[in-house]
């Protein structure tokens, strides 16, 4: 009896044993995958006296257990088995064959009158869907000359010398004859604003160009002839923001200097903390299976609460963990005219080879050029505050960035899906670190005269 009870608590030890050490995977979620992607990613957390192999490549595992990695994938079937000291795992992939890409060509034909359907269009200056290629942001029932088409883009005549894209879902035919004719121009200076006023009988396409002094606002009217451009030149205010708006034919554009604040408070500020993701939206899964959106309103709430001493009005996109669309952010920054947002994200790594020394680190992005200074701040401060590697400050063209209401700007704060990053923001202090650092990097931004 003694014997047997011996045999089967060594065998329920062994069972626990196993289960303790065996390696837990976050990805991928399942062992049969079919995908378009150029990499299989695999993260997930062994314990410390595991070895990981994938493929027969010993795989890095940092102090806390956490562990990423990629292998690329070849057209087909791809077989590919993970190890441990205790446990082997086969995953297949199957990668769908590369579709050939036929480049659509231009077709050209006489000029049409077409009319932008909504508010918010933009204009491109190249018939591709992402990317940095927006020139400005048309508003509802903006007339437009179309004269040629690549696949599902139109081709815009703006003069003799320049040409813009938009989608054709965007936009459509009209039958109406216009001749549409310059009214006037106006300037109005404020003591912190300047107004400008450029008046046409029609709705007309307009660009935006930011230069190291002014702003360049173009208005196009190519149905009254080839070369009829109309330029106002702005100049800008170290610290800015604008709007523009269209009443009529009648364009407004108010350049707004950024609010001197009172030293060692920041009263007279408002400012919109996002979140990012929740409900829903999960965001990057970590190593650990920490989730992106629940640290993304720890370092929220801890920044709302840190400005608010400061004496800023401050706005957050959501308390809680529930879903809000990329509009309605948006949105509650321009109905509170905000001076400044700030997006809060985790990384992850995208659709290429993973680098564990590469791939790591605090990066920060703009839209705008009025928001770029504010945007190496914040990643110097939070670098050395929470000592992550300094990712780059960059360029995106994100939907809460791109408005120019406001100061700008998307915090990357550290890869969710790195083993290295994963160490950094499990820790108890991260949160309130990380928000530490943005707020001394906004009063720094805002001191600065």
């Amino acid at each position: 009896m003694n014997y047997m009870r011996i045999i089967l608590l060594l065998f329920f030890l062994l069972i626990g044993l196993n289960s303790v050490l065996a390696y837990d995977l976050v990805l991928p979620k399942d062992k049969k995958t079919c995908t378009n992607s150029n990499y299989a990613f695999f993260v997930g957390k062994a314990a410390k006296s595991e070895d990981i192999i994938i493929n027969d490549e010993k795989i890095f595992t940092a102090s806390n257990g956490a562990f990423a990695h990629s292998v690329k994938l070849k057209e087909g079937e791809n077989r590919i088995i993970v190890k441990s000291n205790f446990n082997t795992q086969v995953y297949k992939f199957y990668k769908s064959p590369k579709q050939d890409n036929i480049k659509p060509k231009l077709i050209e034909y006489e000029p049409k009158l077409y009319k932008v359907k909504k508010d918010n269009v933009p204009l491109r200056k190249t018939p591709v869907d992402y990317g940095m290629n927006r020139i400005s942001h048309l508003f509802k029932d903006t007339n437009l000359l179309i004269d040629g088409e690549i696949g599902s883009f139109y081709r815009v005549r703006l003069s003799k010398l320049n040409e813009a894209w938009i989608a054709k879902e965007q936009v459509y035919p009209s039958n109406e004859i216009i001749y549409p004719g310059f009214l006037n121009v106006n300037t109005n200076m404020y003591k912190n604003a300047s107004v400008h006023e450029i008046s046409f009988t029609e709705k007309l396409p307009y660009t935006i160009d930011e230069e190291s002094d002014e702003i360049i606002f173009k208005v196009f009217n190519p149905f009254a002839n080839e070369d009829s451009i109309y330029t106002v030149n702005i100049k800008k205010y170290e610290k800015y923001s604008y709007k523009i708006n269209l009443n009529e034919g009648k364009y407004i554009i108010k350049l707004t200097e950024y609010p001197i604040v009172k030293e060692e408070t920041l009263e007279g500020l408002t400012i919109v903390i996002d979140p990012g993701h929740g409900g829903s939206e999960k965001g990057a899964v970590g190593c650990l299976g920490d989730l992106e959106k629940d640290i993304n309103l720890r370092i929220g709430l801890f920044l709302k609460e840190f400005l608010s001493l400061m004496g800023a009005n401050v706005i957050i996109t959501r308390e809680c963990d529930g879903n809000i669309s990329l509009e309605d952010r948006v949105k509650l920054a321009k109905d509170n005219d905000a001076n400044i947002f700030v997006s809060i994200h985790l990384n992850s790594i995208p659709d290429i080879k993973m680098d564990i020394h590469k791939n790591r680190g605090t990066s920060v992005y703009y839209y705008n050029k009025n928001s770029k200074e504010l945007a190496k701040l914040i990643q110097t401060s939070v670098c050395n505050k929470i000592e992550t590697r300094e990712d780059g400050v960059k360029t995106a063209s994100f939907a809460v960035l791109r408005p120019t209401d406001y100061i700008g700007v998307l915090v990357e704060v550290a890869y969710m899906t790195n083993p290295i990053d994963s160490i950094i923001y499990t820790k108890d202090d991260f949160a309130i670190n990380t928000a530490k650092a943005i707020l001394d990097a906004i009063v720094e931004y805002s001191f600065i005269h």
